[in-house]
């Protein structure tokens, strides 16, 4: 998550036009990220991005600075997208991309799935696969999927952004991953592995 000079903000909040630019652009690519993978169309991630720094601009006086700025900025934006994709209900499949530095977009990995992608898929025919399995999962998971492994937050960064205790993070991303990983396995993406020698009871028949 970044981390931005708290003087900035206390400017931003004062009405200083150019503080509320350098915040813009410190988040402008992580917040149309989010915005992307929940609304999982570009027009409409465009279009929440503005709503979302509309709403930060607006409600900024009214910061007290009891959280990170950052905290704020991407709980605001997690609801405002959320309430966009629960309302909608669309399942657009887009590629999964991210924004570059030079305002390009390049291939996005996907860590821990517990699976090793090289192993069984090409990784675009697997980024494919990942994209329409993600179609599928609830807003809710593909939001907490995307903070943790696209935006990398650490537990206790999500923690603070959903307001969740750091244990509920862990089990609520722990049933994402299985449910991404069931999907793949249902379209045949994933083969499930199973041991060689079925046991019962904890031993050996």
């Amino acid at each position: 998550m970044e981390h931005i000079d708290p003087e900035l903000v206390t400017r931003a909040a004062g009405g200083d036009p150019a503080a509320f630019e350098s915040l813009v652009k410190t988040y402008e690519k992580s917040v149309y990220t989010l915005a992307l993978r929940l609304s999982r169309n570009r027009e409409d991630a465009f279009d929440l991005s503005q709503e979302i720094f509309l709403r930060v601009f607006r409600s900024l006086p009214g910061f007290k600075g009891q959280a990170a700025f950052s905290t704020w900025l991407y709980r605001l934006a997690y609801n405002i997208c959320l309430d966009h994709a629960r309302k909608t209900g669309r399942r657009r499949e887009q590629p999964l991309t991210k924004p570059t530095e030079d305002g390009s977009e390049q291939p996005m990995e996907w860590p821990d799935l517990r699976y090793s992608p090289e192993q069984q898929w090409e990784k675009k025919e697997l980024r494919t696969a990942v994209a329409k399995a993600m179609e599928r999962l609830t807003p809710d998971q593909r939001a907490i999927l995307t903070l943790r492994e696209i935006q990398n937050f650490s537990y206790d960064e999500i923690a603070a952004v959903l307001n969740l205790p750091p244990g509920t993070v862990k089990s609520r991303l722990a049933r994402a991953r299985e449910a991404l990983r069931e999907i793949l396995i249902s379209k045949g993406n994933f083969f499930e592995s199973k041991p060689s020698k079925p046991t019962k009871g904890g031993e050996s028949p």
